[in-house]
Formats: structure tokens, C-alpha cells, sequence
């Protein structure tokens, strides 16, 4: 019996209808990034633009490829080769260069915007009080479609510590869904990892964003 199979199908059955289920497969070789995608997964996450280089010169186009760690912009060409979605937007800098490489390979990049919801000094994001206005910036680009948000949350702990940064994020995308802005499209909120992914849910998310669960605990 396959773990990987067993664990997809369990969480792709738990999982309700319209919250999409993204593996992030870093660390994980080809073989089990395979084995996931055979079993159900259609959208595969990445941290590293390297590690996701390689993969999906494996794996190939069977799914889709989200980037969901940090970016740096001098890592932006790549990612726009390479990935279908970005998630990690949390720049003007960033939005720019994607956008500019984008113009150059001819091609619109859906991206999301990642809040720092907890507004923690340590982790990647925008602040809450600023991500209005980085959504007005990123719309205005024209390689670029808005098509939500995304926030971390707690790495581990209990899963209801999270449950405050899923709110700020929501009600964030909720707002951001009535300012009806030309060339945005707030249909995906991603939120939400092995430990707190339940909690996620119930506040909303449309994207959960699955290692451990599906993989097991990296070596």
C-alpha cells in the first residue's frame, strides 16, 4: 500500500468542494512528487525555484506549479519560466520585475498576494495596513492577474493559534473582493498547512497547502 496514495486520497475525500488541495513538496524527490500528482493532486507548491526546476522536468506538466515560498526578484525571470502560479507576491519591487519578465516571455502570470497576517517582524509578507495598496499597484500591471491572497500562519503549535491569522486574511479578501478592481479576480484564498489546515478551512480557504500529511515527516 502506498502511503503517499492513501493519504492524498484520504484528505481529497475530507476536503469540501471548491478548496483546492496544493502538495508542497519541498524537499520531496521527483518519484514522490509523482506518486502524489498519480494519485489526485493537480497543483503542486514549491518553495525554491531551483528545487522546482528539477521537478517538474520530471514530473512535467501533469499539474499545475505554484511557487510558495519566498521570492527574490533576482529569481524572477526564472519563476516566470517555470511556474504557473506565483503566490508569494509581497512587493511592488516584486510585482514589477515579475511583471517585466512576464512582458518579455509574452505571457500573464496569475500571482497571489501574501499577507503577513500576524505581522511578525521575522516572516515574508505585507502588513495588513499595506496590502491595499499593494493590490492597487499589482492590478494596474498588465502581465499580471490578482487572483487572491495567502498567509502562513504558525508553523506548528496548536492549530487554533492560527485561526486569528486565517480571520485578518478573509476579511482582507472579502474587502478586496467588493472593491471590484479592473483585472482582479479574488477567487483563491490559501491558507492553511498540515497541522492547521482544518482550521483553515472553516475560516475559508479555497487552497490548503499540504506536506507532512501527504508525504510524511521529512528526513
Amino acid at each position: 500500500m502506498s502511503l503517499i496514495r492513501d493519504n492524498v486520497r484520504r484528505i481529497l475525500a475530507e476536503l469540501p468542494p471548491g478548496v483546492e488541495l496544493a502538495a508542497a513538496a519541498k524537499t520531496r524527490k521527483p518519484e514522490e512528487v509523482i506518486e502524489a500528482v498519480e494519485a489526485g493532486v493537480r497543483i503542486i507548491g514549491e518553495n525554491y525555484v531551483q528545487e522546482a526546476q528539477a521537478a517538474r522536468a520530471a514530473v512535467g506538466s501533469r499539474c499545475a506549479w505554484s511557487l510558495i515560498g519566498h521570492l527574490q526578484t533576482n529569481k524572477a525571470k526564472k519563476a516566470v519560466e517555470i511556474f504557473d502560479m506565483i503566490e508569494t507576491v509581497d512587493s511592488l519591487d516584486l510585482a514589477r520585475e515579475l511583471d517585466k519578465r512576464c512582458a518579455a516571455a509574452g505571457r500573464i502570470l496569475p500571482i497571489l498576494l501574501e499577507i503577513n497576517s500576524g505581522e511578525e517582524g521575522q516572516k515574508a509578507g505585507v502588513r495588513p495596513p499595506e496590502a491595499e495598496a499593494l493590490l492597487r499597484a499589482a492590478a494596474a500591471f498588465p502581465n499580471l492577474r490578482v487572483r487572491g491572497l495567502m498567509t502562513m500562519g504558525p508553523f506548528e503549535g496548536d492549530p487554533e493559534d492560527s485561526r486569528p491569522y486565517f480571520q485578518t486574511t478573509r476579511v482582507l479578501f472579502e474587502a478586496f473582493r467588493g472593491l471590484d478592481l479592473p483585472g482582479v479576480k479574488m477567487d483563491i484564498l490559501s491558507m492553511g498547512m498540515s497541522h492547521s489546515y482544518r482550521v483553515a478551512v472553516a475560516e475559508g480557504a479555497t487552497r490548503v497547502r499540504i506536506g507532512t500529511a501527504i508525504f510524511g515527516p521529512r528526513g
